[in-house]
Order: C-alpha cells, then sequence, then structure tokens
C-alpha cells in the first residue's frame, strides 16, 4: 500500500489529504480560515496567518493511525492557476509546509495550480479518469475564480487555454454580497441554497456577455434594488442564484460555438449548488464532484500527485 499526500491552502481553506492507492479511497481534513461577521473575506496577510496557525492540527487529525513510511510522494498546490505569473501569498504557507516534509520523509515532491486540483477532484469523485487524456471544457467558479479553460491531460494534469471569464464580480464573490445584505454568514453559499430553495414566484433573468465572457456586478445591484423595492429574502436569493446559473449556461452555450462542443467539467465551491447542478446535468450532460469534492480542498492533489508519481516512476 502507498500513500499520496496532497496539501492545499487556498484563500479561504485549509486542506490536507491522503490517497490511498490500494483502496482508491480518498481521505481529507480542511478548515475554512475565519472570517468576522459581516466581512467578506481576508486580507493575503491574515490568511498566511491563519493557514500557519491551523495546517498542523489538520495534519494530526489525518495521519493518526498512519505509518509515516507508507507516503510515497507529497503533492501541493503552488498557485491560483497552471499559468505563468499566477500568484498568490497563502499557497506558499503550503508549497514550504510540503518541502520540509518531502526532505524529512525523503520522498518526491510534485508541484500543481489550485485550479487543478479542484479540475482533478471533479474527474475523481466522478469517476471520469477517461477525460485526463482527452480535450474537454472545465468551469472554475468560486470565490476567486470564475472562468472557463479548454483543458487537455497530459496523463497526470492539464495544460489549459482560456476560453471565457469575468469581466468584473466572480460568482462567489456576488453570491456572499448577496448573502450578506441578506443577513447571512459568510461564505454564504450554503445557505443561500436554502433561502432559495423556499422562493414560490418566478425568476426570469437575462445574462450579459460579451462575446464568451460574462458580466456579474450586475447581480449584486440588481438584488440591492429588488429588496428595497421590498422583494423577499427568497426571491432575492433565487434571483441571484438564478443570475448565476443563466450566466454560465449561455457562457457554455457561447464557447460550444466557437470551439465546438466537447465534454464539460463544472469545478470550484460555487458549483456545488444543487439548483445549478440540476440544471446542467440535465441539459450538457456535465460532470461535477461532489459536494465534498467541489469546494477548496486537497483531494484533487492528492490524487494528481498519485498519478504523476505513477507516470514517472512505473
Amino acid at each position: 500500500m502507498s500513500l499520496f499526500l496532497g496539501i492545499d491552502t487556498s484563500n479561504y481553506t485549509t486542506s490536507v489529504a491522503l490517497y490511498d492507492s490500494a483502496t482508491g479511497e480518498i481521505a481529507q481534513k480542511k478548515q475554512l480560515l475565519p472570517v468576522r461577521e459581516g466581512q467578506l473575506g481576508l486580507r493575503q496577510s491574515d490568511a498566511v496567518f491563519h493557514h500557519t496557525a491551523q495546517l498542523h492540527t489538520l495534519f494530526g487529525e489525518l495521519l493518526e493511525g498512519v505509518n509515516p513510511r507508507e507516503i510515497a510522494a507529497i503533492g501541493v498546490s503552488t498557485r491560483p492557476r497552471p499559468v505563468d505569473g499566477s500568484y498568490m501569498p497563502c499557497f506558499t504557507v503550503g508549497e514550504n509546509t510540503a518541502k520540509i516534509l518531502s526532505v524529512v520523509l525523503r520522498v518526491p515532491l510534485f508541484v500543481f495550480s489550485h485550479q487543478e486540483g479542484h479540475i482533478a477532484a471533479a474527474l475523481y469523485s466522478a469517476k471520469r479518469d477517461d477525460l485526463f487524456d482527452k480535450e474537454f471544457l472545465a468551469f472554475h467558479v468560486s470565490g476567486g475564480t470564475t472562468e472557463a479553460v479548454i483543458a487537455k491531460g497530459d496523463d497526470f494534469g492539464f495544460s489549459v487555454q482560456m476560453a471565457a471569464k469575468t469581466l468584473d464580480l466572480n460568482a462567489g464573490q456576488a453570491v456572499d454580497r448577496v448573502g450578506l445584505m441578506l443577513g447571512l454568514r459568510f461564505p454564504c453559499g450554503m445557505e443561500l441554497e436554502r433561502l432559495a430553495e423556499q422562493n414560490t414566484e418566478s425568476v426570469k433573468v437575462r445574462p450579459t456577455l460579451k462575446g464568451c465572457d460574462c458580466c456579474l456586478s450586475g447581480v449584486e445591484n440588481r438584488c440591492k434594488k429588488l429588496l428595497e423595492s421590498e422583494k423577499s429574502r427568497e426571491y432575492v436569493a433565487a434571483f441571484c442564484i438564478e443570475s448565476i446559473r443563466v450566466t454560465l449556461s449561455a457562457m457554455t452555450d457561447a464557447i460550444f460555438e466557437k470551439y465546438g462542443s466537447m465534454p464539460v467539467v463544472y469545478a470550484g465551491g460555487v458549483m456545488s449548488n444543487k439548483i445549478i447542478k440540476n440544471s446542467f446535468e440535465e441539459k450538457y450532460n456535465a460532470v461535477f464532484a461532489e459536494p465534498v469534492f467541489s469546494s477548496d480542498n486537497a483531494a484533487g492533489i492528492a490524487y494528481l500527485c498519485f498519478r504523476k508519481f505513477e507516470n514517472v516512476y512505473t
């Protein structure tokens, strides 16, 4: 049996994971970074501090009862996206920790991007390893990213070509800003979804696209006006989610028109929303991660680590 350790210190979640090559199972531990009530996020300096404070506790929980000698390799996310110039200070916490562990355990270290981890987690969760050696469309939709890339597997990771992106607000930012308007606690995704499911009114939304790219800043403004006009909290929550749904659908259609139809994967925390997921699974036969693998996590990194180890050493 060989174990593969994954580490991811993203903007809002500290996470570690182990992939067991004998069983194909992934165990993971993760913890949100603390955000004060009423705030929309953290400064990078605060994120670095909290990752440093939390990471050792998660390692203790994940590795309890595990023989370190069974760890064959370590994978870590070192940047947001697999492109030149992609950088965010919070990832240095995981990277430096991984370097130390690699030296101490005398095992190889493989580096990936946070985005690759999201895509890999979705493929693992959906049991779609066949897409690793095919070209497919991958959406990464979260608080820090809203973009679609043409992804091509290279046995263990991905090369990506930008296909579309937001020109202003990220989808996750829209969710959290509207959620705070409604008195929800950050991060607001799950509570906003529950509130939207209680809406009984019809919601109609027109997306704003420029080519394949989208604009989402208007969602926040429209939701504010709806609240001011005394629309129900349930309706406003539904309007926000429907705005994101129709926008992502319009982006997908525009990309297919430009590049041709191909398999499509939706990853990132926003894509754990059941309202969007159910719609897109039916319309596009799309690949989604299970919710536990949708939000920021090290699971995809651990799985990529295993695949790269197998590619390099066997």
